[in-house]
Parts: C-alpha cells; sequence; structure tokens
C-alpha cells in the first residue's frame, strides 16, 4: 500500500502558491485494509476515506467509464491492481495530473511539469470529453491562473464538447458553483472569455457579453477584493432585472446575491443621477431599496455600482449618499409617531421627518 499526493497540492507548490488542502490516492489497498489502519469512509460512489489524525482525504486509485450525458455518468472501479498512472490518466488537464510520493519524489507521466513551465492548460485524454464540468474547471482556473492560456487543442475539444449539448446537461447547482469560485478568483475576466471562446458562456450565460467594460467591472470588483455578492451585482447591473432574474432561476443563485443584482440593476440608473435628486426622491429610493433595514445591502449596491466608475477608488456621490441615509436613519420615527395625531398619516410623517434631515445633508429643500 503506497499512498501519494496529487493534484492541485503538487500544481501550486510547483507554482510557488500556497497550498491549502492535500488530496492522496492510495495504490494497492483495499477498502477493509483502509479502515482496518485506522481511516473512516466518506465516499458514497467510489471509496474515500478520511486519515484518522489530519481528516485530509485519501482516496483508492480507481479508473472511471462514461455511461450516460452529463455530470453523474459515470461508473467508478477501485481495486488494488489500479495504478497510479492508470488514476492519473482519468484527471482533466495535464497540470493536475501530478503525484508526489512519500519519498518527495515528482510522478509526472503526462507532461504536466512541462506544461506548467510553458503555462498552458492541455487536457489529459480526449476523455476530458466525457465530463462538461471539465469546461467549467477550465474556465475557472484561467481566473485563477491569467497568465496561462488553453491550448489550442483543448479549446477544439471543449467547442465539440459545447457543440455535441454536453454543457446543456450540467445540472445548474454545480453551475453556480463553479461560476461563483470563478468570480471570486484573481482575474474572473478570464473565466468568461474562455467559456465564449468556447462557445459555453452563450450556452450557460446568454445574457452576458463580453465587451471590455464587462471585463474591466468584473475584474475592478475582483481588485476591490468584494465578496461574491457585490461581484455579481456588479458583473449583472447592465444586464438589466429581467436578466438578473432569469439567470438567478436558472442557475439557482443564492438569495443575498440575486437580491442586491436586482435592486442595483433597478437603481443603477437612479444612482448614477444621485447629487441631481432633491431630499424626497432621496427618501423615496431609500425606502424602495428597504435601506432604513438593511443599510449594509445599500452600501454593497453602491459598491457595485461604483466598479463600472471610471476611477472606483474615488467615489465622492456615493459617500455623500451613505451620509445622507444616515441622516434619515436618526429620525426617530417612534418619537414623530407619537406626536402624530393622526394614526393613518404616521408613514408620511416620518416620511417628511426623513426628508427634512436629508435636505440639511443635501442643501435641497
Amino acid at each position: 500500500m503506497r499512498s501519494y499526493v496529487v493534484g492541485g497540492a503538487v500544481r501550486d507548490a510547483l507554482l510557488g502558491l500556497p497550498v491549502k488542502d492535500h488530496d492522496h490516492v492510495v495504490v494497492g489497498a483495499t477498502p477493509e485494509q483502509m479502515i482496518e489502519a485506522g481511516f473512516r469512509a466518506v465516499g458514497k460512489d467510489f471509496p474515500v476515506f478520511l486519515h484518522p489524525k489530519t481528516q485530509e482525504e485519501y482516496a483508492l486509485a480507481r479508473t472511471e467509464r462514461k455511461t450516460a450525458p452529463g455530470y453523474h455518468g459515470f461508473v467508478f472501479h477501485a481495486a488494488p491492481d489500479v495504478t497510479l498512472e492508470q488514476d492519473l490518466v482519468r484527471r482533466d488537464l495535464t497540470i493536475n495530473a501530478m503525484a508526489q510520493g512519500e519519498d518527495g519524489v515528482i510522478v509526472d507521466p503526462l507532461g504536466g511539469r512541462r506544461d506548467l513551465e510553458a503555462r498552458l492548460f492541455r487536457h489529459v485524454s480526449d476523455a476530458f470529453a466525457e465530463d462538461p464540468v471539465r469546461i467549467l474547471r477550465v474556465a475557472r482556473f484561467a481566473a485563477r491562473l491569467p497568465e496561462f492560456r488553453v491550448a489550442g487543442d483543448t479549446n477544439v475539444l471543449m467547442r465539440q464538447m459545447v457543440e455535441a449539448g454536453e454543457v446543456d446537461a450540467l445540472v445548474p447547482e454545480r453551475v453556480w458553483q463553479e461560476l461563483a469560485r470563478g468570480l471570486m478568483e484573481r482575474q474572473p475576466s478570464r473565466m468568461l472569455l474562455v467559456l465564449y471562446e468556447c462557445g459555453a458562456l452563450a450556452r450557460l450565460l446568454p445574457e452576458l457579453d463580453t465587451q471590455k467594460h464587462t471585463l474591466r467591472v468584473i475584474d475592478t470588483a475582483a481588485q476591490q477584493d468584494h465578496p461574491l455578492e457585490i461581484r455579481f451585482a456588479a458583473l449583472m447591473r447592465d444586464a438589466g432585472m429581467a436578466a438578473v432574474e432569469a439567470v438567478a432561476k436558472r442557475l439557482k443563485v443564492p438569495n443575498e446575491c440575486r437580491d442586491l443584482a436586482l435592486m442595483t440593476a433597478r437603481e443603477h440608473g437612479l444612482l448614477a443621477q444621485a447629487r441631481e435628486l432633491d431630499a424626497e426622491a432621496l427618501v423615496t429610493l431609500f425606502e424602495r431599496s428597504d435601506a432604513f433595514r438593511k443599510s449594509a445591502r445599500f452600501a454593497q449596491m453602491l459598491l457595485a455600482t461604483q466598479c463600472h466608475a471610471d476611477d472606483p477608488k474615488h467615489d465622492p456621490a456615493g459617500d455623500w449618499l451613505l451620509q445622507a441615509l444616515g441622516a434619515a436613519r436618526g429620525v426617530d420615527a417612534g418619537a414623530v409617531a407619537a406626536r402624530c395625531d393622526q394614526r393613518d398619516r404616521i408613514a408620511q410623517a416620518v416620511h417628511v421627518a426623513r426628508m427634512d434631515a436629508v435636505a440639511a445633508i443635501c442643501n435641497k429643500v
């Protein structure tokens, strides 16, 4: 029984990047032997075990065979006679198909180190085409390693997969998972470009384009280290509310991302004219955006919109809007209600009091 560190841990170590997780492959063992050694079985589709001390994953070396379209259509075979090379050849990219033994020696039967040096994403074999998730993974890797490019023959294969309808079989949750991870990488525009170049973007996100402005905006959001909901809202701002609704429904986008993106798409035109608005229009904007209850989300909308500015680091209008909101939120609604002699006029009285507070900030009646 021999174990090897495989995949991303080996790749990132060779690139000099931080290694967060270690995945291991075990050759020459049975599930019973792993359990006897103290490992805990956790795999559902194939034998995966957690180390009794480190809790890192150890998978038995395996082969796989495609049996149906989509992400789940595979049959796996794990046995003591499956070799390390057989396990590595089923992986997606050459740079992810390297292993490191307990003696520190790198096992690289497929040229992963060569492609690391050439900064290439190259598929291991034609079996790449059996799993459409791999298209999304290549795109996400491009966002994480923007200096890498997709090998020509790999892009051709990805395009053939798209034309064969493989990406249409992907489950929405997995598409969103990979897209969200890509949006959180260093240069998300590379993910969009890779998907566009192979035709997958038109299938997965037809509401988006790859205009220079869109690419710059999402990279700006990444440079500002914004959380996912702001990055998604910035990306979808110009697509419009109907597009946001369609994407959110189709990909089952989390509510916090959907809601911020919808509000940003709805209000961005008004925000661009914020300095020209009077106190009543500003208070109406705050009310419509539920900013009195969710001021942090309103601030996130300003940040998402700010990513579209020529100088996203400098946004006096956004600062001014937050000051105006702060003044409006400072109104004691309870005290206003207590002074109001007609219960059906309380909401209007609070609205007027907030207008007065905002007027003092913007010097408009």
